[in-house]
């Protein structure tokens, strides 16, 4: 009997900004959209299936969708509502701002700039998503 083999790779076209704020999920979505123009508002949470232990565990999610640039903009918590991690390879990050289609690195900096403004914010970074282990976590 012949044997068929599926490959699946998954698509990780996008920008990952790690940020780390012990704000909650909407004053740190509050200031966001306050000093970016961005229109992030509350969207269904991101559902995550972990373990027969665990279970299904839920997080945060903003999103909006810019139609002059065909960009989409979500922020996402690194921490769930039940407990657990999203990412656990990176603990210290609370949140991931991600950003799906293009944008120019010019607003790609703005963005990361404005968002280190924030008084509360103590760090926000790019990171490669190819580079984590639990990136099949952040697919939705």
């Amino acid at each position: 009997m012949n044997k068929i083999t599926l490959k699946y790779e998954i698509d990780l076209d996008f920008i990952l900004i790690a940020i780390a704020s012990p704000l909650k999920d909407y004053r740190l979505c509050y200031f966001i959209n306050k000093l970016t123009g961005l229109k992030l508002a509350k969207v269904d949470d991101h559902e995550i299936w972990m373990s027969a232990q665990i279970g299904r565990l839920y997080f945060s999610r903003y999103a909006c969708f810019s139609a002059t640039s065909d960009t989409e903009y979500h922020l996402l918590a690194n921490r769930g509502t039940e407990g657990g991690v999203l990412i656990p390879e990176m603990r210290h990050s609370d949140y991931f701002l991600i950003i799906k289609n293009f944008i120019d690195e010019e607003d790609l900096v703005a963005i990361q700039e404005r968002i280190a403004e924030i008084p509360e914010v103590v760090v926000a970074t790019e990171i490669s998503p190819q580079k984590l282990k639990s990136k099949e976590n952040l697919i939705f």
